[in-house]
């Protein structure tokens, strides 16, 4: 048995993609991005471009969380300009892989998946990456809710895809949440980290409170939006019903299983576990809804049922049942084995449905077949059918 049914790979041939764009930034930022495909050889695979932006977030992000591992320590100032720069490095490969796609004429649904695959990881470490940068372990609570609202805009970003079947960009969207968080980082590595626990003149607030504030309000506004499509507009299948026929509301349930569980274990922990260990339990549950997310976007691209049951959730499983019998493993130990079974589970996933697909389509992941497109101007002219546009933080598409 694989990852994904017979008729599951049937209907992903089927599969076409729909986006809608409205973004400020995203047309200032196509000249930069069609120059630096131009630049691209023709042989370089999208799906390797997307891949080595990501690594890159990944790293950078993690440099600048082991050396303040509970958000609360002051970090060297290169941690984070080297973050910031990793970010903008991601988010031009991310935005140009698309590009190159069309550019070699190996457009595909791989593209799509694997492309919003990467963008579900670097939503987890960026959201992670600018709570060390301002120290927001000294404000515990609102590390957690930023970091898990994070997770959950770009759930809910494909929850209305799925329903609707077009991926829908806002005015103030994913580019431009991206360069709020590099101005943030690069604040933090001119001022320090410590800058951000400065007052606000003629306030009992911290300059910290800013970016959280921001952050809520434009959060709430892309909330709205999606559950506005979830709601009111009728799906696009049939008698109103999501892509696949079921239920508008059917995809609450992975998310209730995932905020649940993680507020759940960290409120009733008799060891703070998330209080002592802030960046790896929200990694951790990052990891599981990053999982749970891409299940999501394979369930609307091949029009099918998403199920409820996910392997990934046993990490959480097993961190509730060991506090039901009076923590008999130490929190502490149980985490960095919970973690590190999330972050298996999501890249076997990942894998198997990658090459099933691979198996499928008969193409490769990371190698291609240069065929030269006659025309670009669609490209040229930063076209509304945007593979370069990217969720929260979505990308483009092969």
């Amino acid at each position: 048995m694989g990852q994904l049914k017979e008729q599951q790979l049937k209907q992903l041939n089927e599969h076409r993609y729909s986006c809608t764009s409205t973004s400020l930034m995203d047309p200032m930022m196509q000249r930069w991005w069609v120059w630096l495909v131009s630049k691209c050889p023709m042989w370089l695979a999208p799906n390797l471009i997307t891949i080595t932006g990501l690594l890159i977030n990944i790293v950078t992000s993690l440099i600048l969380i082991y050396y303040s591992p509970d958000a609360k320590e002051e970090v060297p100032w290169w941690t984070c300009f080297l973050c910031a720069l990793g970010l903008f490095t991601y988010q031009s490969l991310d935005a140009i892989d698309g590009k190159q796609a069309r550019r070699t004429g190996n457009s595909s649904p791989l593209g799509e998946l694997f492309d919003h695959g990467c963008d579900s990881l670097s939503t987890v470490f960026v959201s992670l990456s600018v709570c060390c940068a301002v120290q927001l372990g000294t404000h515990a609570n609102w590390m957690f809710f930023q970091c898990m609202m994070a997770v959950t805009l770009f759930y809910c970003a494909h929850w209305q895809t799925y329903v609707s079947g077009t991926l829908r960009f806002g005015f103030i969207d994913v580019t431009e949440a991206q360069f709020g968080v590099m101005a943030i980082l690069m604040v933090s590595s001119v001022f320090g980290s410590s800058f951000w626990s400065s007052k606000v003149p003629s306030t009992a607030l911290t300059l910290k409170c800013v970016p959280i504030i921001c952050g809520t309000i434009a959060g709430s506004v892309a909330m709205y939006h999606n559950f506005q499509i979830i709601l009111i507009e009728r799906g696009a299948g049939r008698n109103g019903s999501t892509v696949a026929g079921t239920s508008v509301l059917s995809p609450i349930v992975p998310l209730f299983s995932i905020l649940a569980p993680s507020l759940i274990i960290a409120w009733r922990s008799p060891d703070g576990i998330y209080q002592h260990n802030p960046t790896l339990y929200l990694l951790t549950f990052g990891m599981v809804a990053a999982r749970v997310t891409n299940r999501l976007v394979v369930a609307h691209m091949t029009k099918s049922e998403m199920e409820y049951i996910d392997s990934s959730l046993m990490g959480p499983v097993i961190l509730f049942l060991n506090q039901c019998l009076n923590c008999p493993i130490s929190e502490h130990v149980l985490l960095w084995i919970v973690c590190a079974y999330v972050v298996y589970d999501l890249i076997k996933y990942c894998y198997e449905v990658c090459q099933e697909i691979c198996v499928h389509l008969r193409i490769h992941l990371f190698t291609i077949v240069p065929k030269p497109q006659p025309s670009e101007t669609t490209e040229k002219n930063g076209s509304s059918a945007k593979y370069n546009t990217r969720s929260t933080t979505i990308g483009k598409v092969n």
